[in-house]
C-alpha cells in the first residue's frame, strides 16, 4: 500500500501535492502576505530616500527581510513535484516557457519605460544590447520570475539526487554567501535552499498547515514565540560589518528563513481557518501575485511621485503605506480591466506560445472557514 502523503519519507525530488481546494487555499493566503511584502519593501524603501527619513513601515519592512523571499521560494517549490517526473516538453511548457514569457516580455516593457535611463543617450542600439543582457543577467525586479525557471530546471535535472544529499548541497550554497555580482549567480545560491525545501518536503508543509487549522490556539503560541525571536534577531546590531544584524549572520539567516517561512504557512492556515475579507482580500493578491509582481513598479513610482508632491501627507510611514496599497491594487484593478481583451496578454500567455494544451481553469472554491474535524 502507498504511503500516505505526510508520512512520505524525503528521498528524492517526487513530493505528493495536496488536491483539496480547501488545502490550497492557504497558499494563496500566503502568497497574498508574501507579494504585499515585497511590493512593501520597494515602496517603503524608495518613498524613505524620496522623503530623506524613515518612518513605521521601515520597522516592518526590517522585521520581515529574513523570511520575505525565502517564502515566496518555498511556496513556488511546493507544486513542482506534479511535475518533475513528466516528459520535458509538458515540463517546459509549465516551468520554462510560462517565466520566460512572462519575464521576456515585462524586460521590454520596463525597459521601455525607463528607455533614457537605460540608454543614458545612446540610443537604439543601447537599449538592443541592454535586453540581449537581460537575457543572461536578471533586470531589476523580474528577477524573481528569471530564477524560478533556473531553479525548476535545476531541481528537474537534479531529481535523481537523494532529497537529504540535495538539500545539503543547497545549503552549503547559502551558508557559503557566495558574492559574484551576478544576480543570476548570488541569488541562485542564496535561495535555492528554499526553493528545494518546498519541493522536498511539500507533504509534510501540507500536514503543518493542516495541523495548525486544527490546534488553532497552540499555534498562535508558536507563531508569538516566533515573532518574539524574529523581532530580537533582525533588530539587533551584529558588531559585524558584512552581517549588519544578527537575523543576517551565516547560519541564522537560513534558519530565520526557514522558520519565517513555515510561520506564514502557519499564519495563512490561521486566516484560512477565520476567514473574512481580510483573508479574502489576501488570497485574491495571492491567486494574482503575478500580476502584481509584474505591474507594481509604474504604479508605486506613479504614486510615490503624486504622494509626495501633493504634500497631503507628510508623515513616511503614511506615504510608505499608502504607496504600497496603490501599488498592489492598481496592477490588480488593471488586469481586471484587460481580461477580456486583446491586452489580456500582458498577464495571460497566449495559447499559441503554449507548447502542450492549456488546461482549463476550474472555478475557485467558495473560501470558507474550515473547522477542525
Amino acid at each position: 500500500m502507498p504511503a500516505r502523503p505526510d508520512t512520505e519519507p524525503v528521498t528524492s525530488v517526487r513530493p505528493c501535492a495536496a488536491t483539496d481546494p480547501q488545502r490550497l487555499a492557504w497558499v494563496d493566503v500566503a502568497k497574498g502576505i508574501c507579494i504585499i511584502l515585497v511590493v512593501m519593501m520597494h515602496a517603503t524603501l524608495g518613498v524613505g530616500e524620496a522623503m530623506g527619513a524613515e518612518g513605521f513601515m521601515h520597522h516592518v519592512v526590517a522585521f520581515a527581510k529574513p523570511f520575505r523571499i525565502p517564502d515566496f521560494f518555498l511556496l513556488s517549490g511546493l507544486f513542482v513535484g506534479r511535475v518533475v517526473d513528466r516528459d520535458w516538453r509538458l515540463f517546459a511548457d509549465r516551468r520554462i516557457v510560462h517565466f520566460a514569457y512572462f519575464y521576456l516580455l515585462w524586460l521590454v516593457i520596463q525597459s521601455a519605460v525607463k528607455y533614457g535611463q537605460v540608454t543614458d543617450g545612446a540610443g537604439p542600439a543601447a537599449f538592443l544590447a541592454h535586453l540581449a543582457h537581460g537575457l543572461i543577467e536578471p533586470y531589476s525586479t523580474l528577477w524573481f520570475i528569471y530564477l524560478l525557471a533556473v531553479f525548476s530546471v535545476a531541481v528537474k535535472l537534479l531529481r535523481r539526487v537523494p532529497g537529504p544529499l540535495l538539500l545539503i548541497g543547497a545549503a552549503l550554497l547559502q551558508l557559503a554567501g557566495i558574492e559574484t555580482g551576478s544576480t543570476l549567480v548570488d541569488e541562485f545560491c542564496a535561495r535555492f535552499v528554499y526553493f528545494v525545501g518546498g519541493t522536498l518536503f511539500a507533504a509534510r508543509i501540507f500536514a503543518l498547515a493542516d495541523a495548525v487549522r486544527e490546534k488553532a490556539a497552540l499555534a498562535l503560541l508558536g507563531l508569538a514565540a516566533w515573532a518574539v525571536i524574529e523581532g530580537v534577531l533582525a533588530f539587533t546590531a551584529s558588531g559585524v560589518p558584512a552581517h549588519p544584524t544578527l537575523a543576517s549572520l551565516p547560519g541564522v539567516s537560513l534558519g530565520l528563513g526557514a522558520a519565517g517561512a513555515l510561520a506564514i504557512v502557519a499564519a495563512a492556515a490561521l486566516l484560512t481557518r477565520a476567514g473574512g475579507p481580510v483573508t479574502a482580500a489576501l488570497r485574491a493578491c495571492g491567486e494574482r501575485s503575478i500580476v502584481i509582481y509584474l505591474a507594481f513598479f509604474l504604479p508605486m513610482a506613479a504614486a510615490r511621485t503624486a504622494f509626495i508632491r501633493s504634500g497631503i501627507v507628510d508623515d513616511v510611514g503614511l506615504v510608505s503605506l499608502a504607496v504600497t496599497l496603490a501599488a498592489v491594487a492598481i496592477p490588480l484593478g488593471i488586469e481586471r480591466l484587460v481580461r477580456h481583451t486583446p491586452a489580456r496578454f500582458l498577464f495571460r500567455r497566449p495559447a499559441a506560445l503554449h507548447l502542450v494544451r492549456e488546461e482549463q481553469p476550474r472555478p475557485a472554491p467558495h473560501l470558507a472557514p474550515v473547522r477542525p474535524t
